[in-house]
């Protein structure tokens, strides 16, 4: 008996160590991948508050400057960058990209959510066959088609408009199919009950679909709305008039060629300022954005 109970008890004491070591390596694992993703954004953050010339020396500062209000206010009101030509400021681009994602967002939930809803709730011929072709959207994104979507937006004479920029980006193959599967899942009992009550599809779109989709809508929102910030390519594209140009976009312009100076605590500046409405999005509808991943009951 003693044999064995000192065999469980040196089990035991191998399990501890190993629970320990494995705690050890996951802490280690999860410093490593913050300080990888983490320094690169305080580099950014840090350079923001130095002068032109210490960045210009090539030093890394690692921590802040006397520079920040300057570079902030420069940034904000008049712009910066490396090239002699016309820079937008940081806070009409910042406006530039918010109404576009925003729009962008809320245009492809509303129409998805119509969309998803049809599909499910309504029985009429074809309805599959409409699925299928908004599905295989998926394998035709905007710069697969961007030649003869650019086409239609010139002959519809949408250039270097806010109409331009977003309405292509709009329907959303992804959300529809999301939205469908979560309603797939609304209990039939809904539906006989809203009958019954004589609620007709649109009081049983508002009063019953939409109510227990908040949480879906939250979470595709967040991706949605990154996704219309982080837009490059189509406004690079479609913007020729400054007053337009999205952050992302201006951006690189105001990375100069050549022999040019770039400002690069102007640059950094931006680029900080280009951070805080995703991460602001993301921060404040976490715990949305949570549920409406992970959720499934009704």
């Amino acid at each position: 008996m003693s044999g064995a109970t000192i065999d469980v008890e040196a089990l035991a004491a191998a399990s501890r160590r190993r629970r320990a070591r494995e705690r050890v390596f996951t802490h280690v694992a999860l410093i490593l991948g913050i300080i990888v993703f983490a320094l690169p954004i305080w580099i950014t953050v840090i350079g923001s508050t130095h002068d032109v010339d210490t960045i210009g020396r090539g030093d890394v500062p690692l921590l802040p400057g006397a520079e920040a209000v300057h570079n902030y206010t420069t940034a904000w009101s008049q712009g910066g960058g490396g090239r002699n030509t016309f820079v937008v400021p940081a806070s009409a681009m910042l406006l530039n990209s918010l109404m576009m994602a925003l729009l962008i967002a809320v245009g492809k939930i509303a129409i998805s959510l119509l969309s998803a809803f049809a599909v499910v709730f309504f029985a009429f011929p074809g309805r599959m066959i409409f699925f299928w072709m908004i599905f295989i959207t998926l394998m035709l994104p905007v710069e697969v088609r961007i030649i003869p979507t650019f086409q239609v937006m010139t002959d519809l004479a949408l250039i270097d408009t806010m109409t331009g920029l977003t309405l292509p980006l709009i329907a959303s193959a992804t959300a529809t199919l999301l939205f469908r599967q979560f309603f797939l899942t609304i209990p039939d009992e809904y539906v006989e009950a809203a009958k019954m009550d004589g609620a007709g599809a649109l009081r049983f779109f508002k009063d019953v679909v939409l109510p227990l989709s908040v949480t879906n809508v939250a979470a595709l929102f967040v991706i949605l709305f990154i996704y219309g910030w982080n837009q490059y390519l189509w406004p690079l594209l479609m913007v020729s008039n400054r007053d337009l140009e999205t952050i992302i976009v201006g951006l690189t312009k105001m990375i100069g060629i050549g022999d040019t100076q770039n400002e690069w605590n102007l640059i950094m500046a931006t680029a900080v300022f280009a951070l805080l409405p995703p991460v602001a999005v993301v921060v404040l509808m976490q715990r949305w954005f949570i549920r409406g991943l992970t959720e499934t009951e009704k």
